[in-house]
């Protein structure tokens, strides 16, 4: 509209439960976002949370309703969802569908009026956010980093303020969406840096990169990655263990939020204790192993994390059975809870009611986004949500309704260990 050209550094978002912490680090190195909801599903419950984050960030806020091309779309319902959810009126919804390029060009020039430009400034030493990375075997760790202020260029040597350490800036670019080599990036873009980091976890996420002979303060440091689901992962064979060893550490250095820990069990022998952001992380990281390194694997059930407050005022984290300290040591137990989100037609209320009561949910909020769609918000225990609820809820709605949920620390909670006896002898 003003005849200029500008530049848009886009970053796409996973919308899956287990990889919100993604998209809060990509929104730390945005300046606005386009809220997307699919005009034939409507509001889902990853959608809610997502504008929660970017809400909590401050950030300029677009919402879209996209495929409105679709036959069975439903706009006006869609609409009204959004106005219940989000509190927005019909004038600020965009309607595109971008398989037809319908309202895109409208789109992008809300993007240029109504979300801000990067508000660095060129001329103070640089600071870059280093925001996401992942490791090439032949070139080492890339870092995906957002130029706050100054200017960086290739041969310029730039600390870490995390760790200390120097590096000398071997290629940087930008991405469109293929790496673009450039000689410089300046204050406002968003490109990658490779500096030759050897392993991930050098590229702490959240880091700030500067001039190795200048001070700066350091941006605001993002929330570490935290595990929420524990499995244990033993070779099918003892003797493949050393080999099993091997793929892990090849695994972890492109996935730094799994953490890894040696473990053994009597009945499996020696193995590892890990941890994911979730079920479908689990799945993933699983499936990887097995295909990407040929090895045949054992995972138990998926368990979580547990605290043990002792008498002591001493707090044991619990993530294994045979951890579990003497009961008269312990002054009390706690678990873990999460603020769990579902959406879903109102004609399958009282089953999911049910089963949330079933799973010692504790109703927090109930809202009808439309005439027929309802929010329900609960607190469950996370024990409850990791095993197979997200199959009973898809089943019980016939696949309509959608569940998401964050972290909300530990509550107190009643424990006992269970002892199993095979022919006399305990096992794991």
């Amino acid at each position: 509209t003003d005849k200029q050209t500008h530049m848009l550094n886009l970053i796409d978002t996973p919308g899956h439960v287990d990889f919100s912490h993604e998209v809060s680090r990509s929104l730390a190195a945005c300046d606005g976002v386009v809220l997307l909801v699919d005009a034939h599903q409507g509001v889902q419950a990853q959608t809610v949370a997502n504008f929660l984050l970017s809400f909590e960030s401050g950030l300029s806020i677009i919402p879209v309703i996209n495929k409105i091309d679709l036959p069975k779309a439903n706009i006006s319902e869609t609409v009204q969802q959004m106005k219940s959810a989000f509190g927005y009126e019909e004038d600020e919804i965009l309607k595109i569908s971008a398989k037809y390029g319908t309202g895109v060009q409208d789109l992008l020039e809300s993007i240029i009026v109504r979300i801000p430009h990067p508000t660095g400034n060129p001329k103070k030493p640089l600071r870059m956010l280093l925001f996401d990375s992942w490791y090439n075997q032949y070139r080492g760790v890339i870092c995906l980093i957002a130029v706050v202020d100054g200017s960086v260029k290739r041969g310029d040597v730039v600390r870490s303020s995390h760790t200390g350490r120097k590096y000398e800036v071997m290629e940087l670019g930008l991405l469109q969406p293929n790496q673009v080599p450039l000689d410089s990036l300046s204050t406002g873009q968003v490109g990658y840096l490779v500096t030759g980091m050897r392993s991930s976890s050098e590229a702490h996420i959240g880091d700030t990169l500067h001039h190795n002979d200048v001070i700066v303060q350091s941006l605001a440091a993002f929330r570490p990655a935290k595990p929420m689901v524990f499995a244990g992962i033993y070779p099918m064979d003892q003797s493949e263990y050393p080999t099993l060893r091997s793929s892990l550490e090849r695994l972890t250095l492109n996935d730094s939020s799994v953490s890894v820990r040696p473990d053994s069990s009597s009945a499996l022998g020696q193995g590892w204790r890990i941890g994911f952001l979730g079920l479908l992380h689990m799945e993933v990281f699983t499936q990887r192993l097995e295909e990407e390194f040929s090895t045949s694997v054992l995972v138990t059930t998926p368990s979580v994390s547990y605290k043990a407050i002792l008498k002591d005022e001493q707090e044991l984290i619990i993530l294994n059975p045979s951890e579990f300290p003497d009961r008269h040591r312990v002054k009390e137990f706690l678990e873990p809870v999460v603020n769990g989100t579902l959406i879903f037609p109102d004609q399958y209320l009282g089953k999911i009611l049910q089963l949330c009561e079933n799973r010692r949910g504790i109703q927090q909020e109930m809202l009808y986004l439309d005439s027929s769609r309802v929010m329900l918000k609960y607190l469950l225990p996370l024990s409850e949500v990791v095993v197979d609820m997200f199959d009973q809820i898809k089943s019980l709605s016939s696949g309509y309704a959608s569940f998401d949920y964050e972290d909300a620390g530990y509550k107190p909670a009643e424990l006992v260990k269970l002892d199993i006896l095979l022919n006399g002898h305990q096992v794991d």
